[in-house]
């Protein structure tokens, strides 16, 4: 092969290969299960997985969770199984005053959501702070399990780099 040709396929390889890099997205979405009752998310990138003890009023609830960050957000869900409809009430309307008590003076929206299948004790409920500084949005739901009620807190904290991560993260939450 002559030299310039060489030159040309070396040059036209290089090319090629730095479009390849080019071509992975910020939002890599892929479908990631939640707990052991078929909930389903998109997550915009590999998740991290972690368990911790939450205080939700006066009891330390195991959460699982997972999330991960893309496109300037973290994209999180966290799980949790209450005994008994009362309990993951009174679980839920605690998770819900501890966020809001971390948004000190940020405006902040709240209000009944629809999740289809999401159980109606306790009912969805949607958190939206678009105005802070670092945007927080946050639903709350619950699903009916043969042993209780499994509670579930999804996330996005932060300003994502696509106008409708938000939309695709929440509209891709599914409660068989």
């Amino acid at each position: 092969m002559p030299l310039s040709t060489r030159s040309h396929a070396v040059a036209l390889a290089l090319a090629m290969a730095g479009a390849l890099a080019g071509c992975s997205p910020t939002f890599n979405w892929r479908e990631v299960p939640i707990g052991s009752e078929g909930v389903i998310v998109l997550l915009p990138c590999k998740p991290d997985r972690a368990t911790r003890a939450l205080p939700l009023g006066v009891e330390a609830v195991t959460v699982d969770m997972a999330g991960c960050e893309a496109g300037g957000a973290t994209f999180a869900v966290a799980h949790a199984v209450a005994g008994s409809p009362a309990q993951a009430e009174g679980w839920a309307r605690a998770w819900r005053a501890a966020t809001r008590s971390q948004l000190a003076r940020a405006p902040a929206t709240e209000g009944p959501a629809e999740l289809p299948r999401a159980a109606p004790t306790p009912a969805p409920v949607r958190l939206d702070t678009p105005e802070a500084a670092d945007g927080l949005h946050v639903l709350w739901f619950a699903q009916q399990r043969p042993d209780g009620v499994s509670l579930y807190q999804a996330t996005v904290l932060g300003r994502p780099s696509s106008a409708d991560a938000l939309a695709t993260f929440f509209e891709g939450l599914r409660v068989p």
